[in-house]
């Protein structure tokens, strides 16, 4: 269901048809100042919806006009069926009517259980979930019936959302059952899931473990039994093997001729080694022999190269040397001429500086004038920004009359509610009698309502005197002389004896602030850098100095020119006379280091030639060839020795082989025949005893045993798991319904506080704490302003469960956010902001600088046939 539309007629102050259109999905606003009706639609919304159109109770009675008359409401909704008006009067000619397009399509009861039907037949309804009265912002506030009400609904919403619950679960049944299962599982296990002392699983259990460590003792001694008659087989029988004699003929024969293969091997290993050393000298005889040759060819070669290129470096050499000092002659004439071209430019510089320092003395007589009346200017402009500073210090600044204008309006708003509440006066005059009604020597306007919240005497002229005495408790003074009191001693830290008169002090200040400020612009513009930077300026300007010896500027700077041109050529003629200075000394140094470096060489090739002493090529060249001839023919006594030589590893591998054969058998005998002894006396020993026969008996105790603890412990795994399936089965019911709310409020709880977690009340389904920054404090010990929010915020969540239950109701609040502060309201807008995407919100409010910055589409209540709001 949405609300696109409604129409008020004879309600309250509205005795004329008002109406607000044009209602949107997502969120709406209607935000107008006090006593524009905001509160007086939500009550007609109310009375709609719940009150029948033949009431005639407090509520309905509360919604005719001061002068009476018949109350009428209509209401345009939306549903998935179409549009619809739902129309209600109430006394005179009540009446109750749905419309479709025109048509009508039912009346009086029927268009009451239409109404119900629209709102799933419940007795809260979403008044009691997710529509906001003013004033009633708590999720537990209202009377006893309201609250009744609205617990009926949360209820009924919960099951809408949850699956059916069984008749036991969560019930007395329930309780009883899980007792009884707890009773007959201490029988068997204490509390933490043990065996009971002296408990009958406890007893099996201990029967089991003396049963099994006797039959285990029984079948170790029948296996060791077994094990020694097969151990003494296997012993005869390796025993026999060991100690035949072909098998100790055939061990030491292959021993003997191991032995023998061993020994020829060894001989011939030898013979051979021998060969390889005589085989190894004649090849570094032969390899000497050739070095020697080589280096001999190799060293009269380079020499003679050698002496043929020191003689060419020599002569580069000198020519190189030459070039060198000639053009260090050229450089020093180049730098001689640059230094006389440098004095010639410094003169021509001073020159001119003194022409244009007698210039600039010419001309700086209107800057000094123009420096000395800007100072002048700033000087008066600090002056007067210095009183405009000194006036701007004195009323109150903005921060201090915005919270006056607060207090006023809270004072109003104060007087304005307890004037709703209290008794009113209206005086009707005859014709001719205007007037003739006054309170002190006021008289009572015509038509005009009058409360009187205590006690008040009316004068009326040729009657006498009117008492009125309102009754106790119908208004309450204390939040008025609260709000004025605030206001006074706001007034008097102001230093203001009004509110008009704190406007006027604020007003001064700001218009001092702003002269401060146009006077400060001024100054800058004046003085961007302060006037003693100007005063600088000023005295940098020289005073001007005739002189009639000074040089004409433009023939200084003439000259200026014609001495630089002569410097750069000079300048530019030194550094090409030095680039060639230094190629030439590069040139030079290169040739000398390379003649260095040949003559190196020519002494190594000489020192290299006369290693080979007197003897010449032909005789080093005879030498090698008969050492390379000595060097073949060992070659050859080698590879007749070392041709089919036995292997020397591989008989000494038969040889270990057959030694470690015969030491392992002896090794074999030695130890089976005692072995065999022990075994024999181990054997005689254990036969008597009858141990096969008592371990079948044990098997059969130990099986009984056993049974009879498996059917104990089942008997505790279904008791347990019973009493687990029933807690878990009573938790279910109760999450059950939690889960739900708990899931759509999280995202909207977090927007104000992160990772924040609310429990819940299992008999109120409310809020019962909340938990923040690891502090879990209960939900009645909160701010106003945080109770108000977190009940914002659940109702924000039901109206999104409703919706998913099919039953979609708009939420409605009228002033619901009357103790939040800016922050927080700020993050309030965005969570009705998020529901407003899928939901319609209707925000009724009187804060229009709060909530300015809510957004959402602006609703407006005026007359019928008007654009303009309703005024008072």
């Amino acid at each position: 269901m949405k609300i696109r539309g409604i129409t008020l007629n004879n309600v309250r102050r509205f005795s004329d048809p008002a109406r607000v259109a044009g209602i949107g999905d997502g969120l709406n606003v209607l935000c107008e100042p006090n006593e524009h009706g905001k509160s007086t639609l939500f009550d007609a919304m109310q009375a709609l919806f719940f009150k029948p159109h033949g009431s005639r109770d407090k509520d309905v009675a509360a919604l005719r006009p001061h002068a009476g008359g018949a109350p009428e409401v209509t209401v345009e909704v939306e549903t998935a069926d179409g549009v619809f008006s739902v129309a209600k009067r109430w006394f005179q000619k009540p009446a109750a009517t749905v419309h479709r397009n025109g048509t009508l399509i039912a009346q009086s009861d029927a268009a009451e259980a239409w109404i119900g039907e629209l709102l799933g037949n419940d007795a809260g309804g979403p008044s009691g979930l997710i529509w906001v009265r003013q004033g009633m912002t708590q999720l537990t506030g209202g009377s006893k019936k309201e609250q009744d009400a609205a617990l009926e609904a949360r209820r009924d919403l919960m099951t809408s959302v949850g699956e059916e619950v069984e008749a036991m679960t969560g019930g007395r049944r329930m309780d009883q059952a899980l007792a009884r299962c707890r009773e007959e599982l201490l029988i068997y296990a204490t509390a933490t899931g043990r065996p009971k002392a002296s408990g009958p699983w406890k007893d099996a259990q201990e029967e089991v473990e003396a049963l099994t460590t006797h039959r285990d003792g029984l079948a170790a001694t029948t296996q060791e039994l077994h094990d020694a008659l097969a151990e003494r087989a296997r012993t005869r029988r390796d025993l026999r093997e060991l100690e035949a004699p072909e098998a100790v003929q055939d061990r030491q024969s292959r021993l003997d001729a191991a032995r023998a293969n061993h020994a020829a091997a060894e001989r011939h290993a030898q013979e051979v080694e021998a060969e390889t050393r005589k085989l190894d000298m004649a090849r570094l005889t032969a390899e000497g022999a050739q070095s020697r040759l080589t280096a001999f060819l190799t060293a009269l070669t380079e020499q003679e190269e050698a002496a043929q290129l020191v003689a060419q470096a020599e002569a580069e050499a000198q020519d190189k040397q030459a070039e060198l000092e000639q053009q260090r002659v050229l450089r020093d004439a180049a730098e001689t001429a640059l230094a006389a071209a440098q004095e010639a430019f410094e003169a021509a510089e001073a020159v001119r500086t003194r022409a244009l320092r007698a210039q600039a003395a010419r001309d700086g007589a209107d800057r000094r004038r123009e420096l000395e009346e800007r100072i002048a200017q700033a000087e008066q402009t600090r002056s007067a920004m210095e009183t405009a500073a000194a006036d701007a210090r004195s009323g109150p600044d903005a921060k201090t009359l915005n919270r006056l204008e607060t207090l006023a309006q809270a004072h109003a708003t104060a007087i304005a509610t307890r004037d709703a509440t209290v008794t009113q006066v209206i005086a009707q005059y005859a014709e001719g009698r205007s007037g003739a009604i006054r309170v002190g020597d006021t008289p009572l306007r015509d038509g005009a309502p009058l409360p009187l919240p205590r006690a008040t005497r009316l004068t009326i002229d040729g009657v006498g005197t009117l008492e009125v005495r309102p009754g106790e408790g119908g208004h309450d003074d204390t939040s008025v002389e609260a709000a004025a009191q605030a206001l006074r001693q706001a007034l008097n830290d102001a230093g203001a004896d009004d509110l008009d008169m704190a406007r006027n002090a604020a007003a001064a200040r700001a218009e001092a602030e702003r002269r401060h400020g146009e006077a400060k612009a001024v100054l800058d513009s004046l003085a961007p850098q302060g006037i003693d930077q100007l005063r600088a300026a000023l005295a940098k300007i020289p005073q001007s100095d005739a002189d009639a010896d000074t040089p004409d500027p433009e023939q200084a700077e003439a000259a200026v020119t014609q001495a630089r041109t002569a410097l750069e050529a000079a300048r530019l003629a030194r550094e090409a006379a030095s680039e060639r200075h230094a190629d030439a000394r590069a040139e030079a140094m290169r040739t000398e280091t390379t003649l260095t470096s040949l003559r190196d060489r020519l002494k190594r090739a000489q020192d290299a030639r006369a290693t080979a002493g007197d003897r010449s090529e032909a005789d080093l060249a005879a030498e090698a060839e008969a050492a390379a001839a000595a060097y073949g023919t060992a070659q050859e006594a080698y590879a007749a020795k070392a041709k089919d030589a036995p292997d020397l590893a591989a008989t000494k591998a038969a040889l270990d082989r057959a030694e470690s054969i015969v030491a392992r058998a002896t090794e074999d005998i030695a130890r089976l025949k005692p072995l065999l002894a022990r075994l024999d006396e181990r054997i005689s020993r254990s036969s008597g005893d009858a141990v096969e026969e008592r371990l079948a008996e044990a098997d059969q105790q130990l099986e009984a045993a056993q049974a009879n603890l498996a059917r104990v412990e089942r008997e505790v795994a279904v008791l347990t798991r019973l009493e687990q399936a029933l807690e878990a089965a009573r938790n279910e019911a109760r999450e059950r319904y939690f889960t739900p709310i708990a899931k759509e409020l999280k995202p909207l709880l977090h927007l104000l506080w992160p990772e924040a977690e609310l429990t819940w009340g299992e008999e109120s389904l409310l809020p019962d704490t909340l938990t923040r920054n690891g502090v879990t404090e209960p939900i009645d010990v909160l701010s106003g302003g945080t109770q108000e929010q977190v009940a914002l915020l659940v109702r924000l969540a039901f109206a999104r469960m409703l919706s998913a239950s099919g039953r979609g109701a708009p939420v409605i609040l009228d002033d619901a956010l009357v103790f939040t502060d800016d922050d927080r309201i700020e993050r309030m807008f965005d969570a009705l902001h998020r529901q407003a995407s899928d939901l319609q919100i209707i925000v009724l409010t009187c804060r229009q600088r709060a909530f300015r910055d809510l957004g959402g589409k602006a609703l407006r209540l005026a007359p019928l046939g008007t654009a303009g709001p309703v005024t008072d």
